[in-house]
């Protein structure tokens, strides 16, 4: 601690120092703290966590339940494949039509790519929750913000247009790509998607269409 040197004069008329020791009083800087804390409470907003909806399909534990039937017309199957590569093709394959697979077509994340595939299919639900968001920053719906979120989801859950998404992933395909989709499915605001395990099929058709199969290379 820092000491304070004064000088005084003693008996003879010899000067001498004297020591004070210095005191602070920390009472206002109390006071100071408790304004401080107050001010960054109210000032301050809290930062709501980010999290990632994700869709997982029901597991049926119960053999004599069936699955819930999924139109093929609206089906669209997405497989994220090796070296960020991604292939769709829509409506369903069965195990049977092993000989006579369909061809997979190749697409990537760009905007031309898979987001122009989800929105052409997705058009009439795209433009209902677009118009709904135009009105609410035009002032012409007032509503919270998590009534707008309500609202929109309100809107996918009454849609029967929209494609029902099947996403699956390749043993190669990388996590990156998997949050890649899942923000395109937020973008492009799809009502139904879901991860499902890709078959063995789907596995033949990945590595034809990327050519790393044997019966795509005695075709070339």
């Amino acid at each position: 601690m820092a000491e304070i040197i004064q000088e005084e004069k003693g008996g003879g008329g010899k000067k001498r120092a004297k020591k004070i020791l210095p005191h602070m009083d920390m009472t206002p800087m109390v006071d100071l703290m408790m304004l401080l804390i107050t001010f960054f409470m109210l000032t301050t907003s809290l930062s709501k966590s980010k999290v990632m909806d994700i869709t997982l399909p029901d597991k049926i534990t119960d053999p004599t339940v069936e699955a819930p039937k999924i139109p093929t017309s609206r089906t669209l199957n997405i497989i994220l494949g090796p070296e960020n590569k991604l292939y769709w093709y829509p409506g369903a394959v069965k195990e049977e039509d092993y000989n006579n697979l369909p061809p997979l077509f190749e697409t990537d994340f760009s905007a031309t790519g898979i987001r122009q595939l989800l929105l052409e299919r997705n058009r009439a639900l795209f433009k209902k929750i677009d118009d709904f968001n135009q009105q609410v920053i035009a002032g012409k719906i007032v509503i919270s913000q998590d009534s707008v979120l309500g609202a929109i989801r309100q809107l996918k859950n009454v849609d029967d247009t929209g494609p029902i998404v099947l996403i699956k992933a390749y043993k190669a395909a990388n996590y990156g790509n998997f949050v890649d989709i899942l923000d395109e499915m937020n973008i492009c605001g799809i009502a139904r998607y879901t991860f499902v395990d890709i078959v063995w099929y789907e596995e033949k058709m990945v590595e034809i269409a990327s050519g790393a199969s044997p019966v795509a290379a005695s075709t070339n």
